[in-house]
């Protein structure tokens, strides 16, 4: 695109187009069609409303909601005025929410027909939300969005705001502690996406996208944006559903989608997978966690597009790894994330904050102009987290002779049993190839004599059966003798947080139950 190195914030690529191709549609929700003409002008009445209801810049405006296609008129208006939308994780238990919100420190709060009562029976606790809107009608007792929307004007206020400023506050998923709030910067978008492009390929306006994950992760709302960024269309889905995920990509024409592996299994078992016509899609990025190279096979076969694999972190705004198609071949690269994108550095470091030696397993550590400006009000974590520049993500991994880089795991997950170190992320990669095994997760459990001992969660494969023997008779072939699982318990899925992670410590927690730490 040629206009957009010109960009500097993050609404200007929707001002650019609603100019330029204002009829083109450029969210699609629930049959619902937004052009990016309409699409401009309810930013703009959102942030004239916002400045009438007496937001200042770098205020937080809080969002609990499924995915709707609101949400990017919310975002881009509150940009317009230099404040910064908070989308809080809809799936979060009360005290969490609560938590989210008075940290976030919004006066204003939108919530959806889900989470009226979740909302009302936390009031009391939310002393700084001066303000509800409802965005669905059945709550008398808030503001009724629609309606307070159309009574601002349409004009864009064209508010002075730095590229350096907070856009979007992302919290990140809290598996340790409570959730930080991440701060995005226009300038992080704008330096990442161009970037990211030149990577995935060519994207233009004619792109359908898809997007299932949820909106307050960075994974959907940053994957959202690219369509946005060249004029394309985003067909937003409130959830994950794999029937639904195929129904909407035949009648779409859906031409791109990010997906984790367990979410493109679960379509490939879908009934009646075969005979939808996906012959649109020509690439289905996904993340989290390799793909199993049967799963893999059988999209392939049945999607006939190419594959990529992204690593990244919410303080990474997107990916920072990019696996192509092409190195999709079967080979040992497939259990890498890829090699660093274009704009980022990566290095893997000792304890020492020494450069590992290629196969060696240190921490991951990320540089770029899209890393994040840091946690809201904790310098601490901040300083923690960021030195010299370069994030210390808090994942184990290490490059290979060829610069593939292969995540072992949470460096705060290894296990240590009888003194060896114990990478679950590589246990799982060794179990993943059983062709029984539809999910796994590895945890060290309490051992009186070894301090802790590998355990495998395992999720089996629909209408197969399979034995703990197996499982450990499988791992023999696969992983040292001091890696294979001790034990093994059967499950109907596992814990996964809205990037399709595992959440270790939910897993973890009957093991550990009457432990005063997780470690033993």
């Amino acid at each position: 695109m040629s206009n957009r190195d010109g960009y500097r914030f993050k609404a200007d690529p929707i001002r650019h187009y609603a100019a330029e191709k204002g009829d083109n549609i450029a969210v699609i929700f629930e049959g619902r069609k937004t052009t990016y003409a309409e699409l401009d002008r309810r930013a703009n009445q959102v942030a004239n409303g916002l400045v009438a209801a007496g937001v200042q810049p770098g205020q937080r405006i809080a969002l609990l909601a499924k995915n709707i296609d609101l949400f990017y008129e919310l975002l881009y208006g509150a940009s317009k005025v230099g404040a910064v939308l908070t989308p809080v994780n809809f799936r979060l238990a009360p005290p969490e929410v609560a938590y989210v919100l008075n940290d976030a420190q919004a006066p204003l709060l939108l919530v959806g027909e889900d989470y009226y009562d979740l909302i009302d029976g936390i009031r009391v606790e939310l002393p700084l939300v001066r303000q509800i809107f409802t965005l669905h009608s059945g709550h008398g007792d808030w503001t009724d969005y629609a309606t307070w929307r159309e009574a601002q004007a349409f004009g864009d206020p064209r508010a002075e705001v730095s590229e350096h400023d907070t856009v979007i506050q992302v919290y990140s998923s809290g598996t340790t502690g409570h959730p930080k709030g991440v701060e995005v910067s226009h300038d992080n978008f704008i330096q990442y996406l161009p970037n990211a492009m030149d990577e995935w390929g060519a994207w233009d306006d004619s792109d359908v996208c898809l997007v299932t994950n949820p909106l307050f992760h960075a994974a959907g709302s940053v994957w959202s944006y690219t369509a946005l960024y060249v004029g394309g269309t985003n067909v937003l889905m409130p959830e994950v559903d794999p029937a639904a995920i195929l129904k909407t990509i035949e009648k779409y024409r859906v031409t791109q989608a990010l997906l984790v592996p367990a979410v493109i299994l679960f379509c490939l078992q879908t009934p009646g997978a075969a005979d939808t016509d996906v012959s649109s899609v020509k690439m289905i990025m996904y993340g989290a966690s390799p793909i199993p190279l049967p799963v893999l096979e059988e999209a392939v076969a049945m999607f006939n597009c190419g594959f990529g694999q992204l690593y990244g972190l919410t303080e990474t705004v997107g990916g920072v790894t990019y696996l192509p198609p092409q190195d999709h071949d079967g080979s040992r690269k497939m259990k890498s994330v890829g090699r660093v994108m274009l704009g980022a550095e990566i290095r893997v470091v000792d304890a020492d904050g020494k450069d590992c030696e290629p196969e060696a397993v240190g921490e991951i550590i990320i540089k770029g102009k899209t890393i994040t400006k840091g946690y809201w009000n904790l310098a601490g974590e901040t300083a923690r987290a960021i030195r010299d520049g370069w994030l210390y993500s808090g994942d184990a991994g290490y490059f290979d002779a060829e610069g593939y880089l292969y995540i072992y795991d949470r460096v705060k997950d290894m296990i240590i049993s009888g003194a060896e170190n114990v990478y679950p992320a590589e246990v799982e990669s060794a179990l993943q190839g059983h062709p029984k095994i539809a999910d796994v997760g590895v945890i060290g459990v309490p051992d009186e004599k070894w301090g802790e001992t590998v355990k495998a969660v395992v999720v089996v494969m629909p209408g197969e059966t399979l034995t703990a023997a197996d499982v450990m008779a499988f791992a023999r072939t696969r992983v040292a003798g001091y890696k294979i699982p001790r034990s093994v318990d059967f499950v109907e899925e596992l814990p996964r947080n809205p990037s399709g992670k595992i959440l270790k410590r939910e897993l973890r927690a009957p093991y550990w139950e009457g432990y005063d730490r997780q470690v033993n």
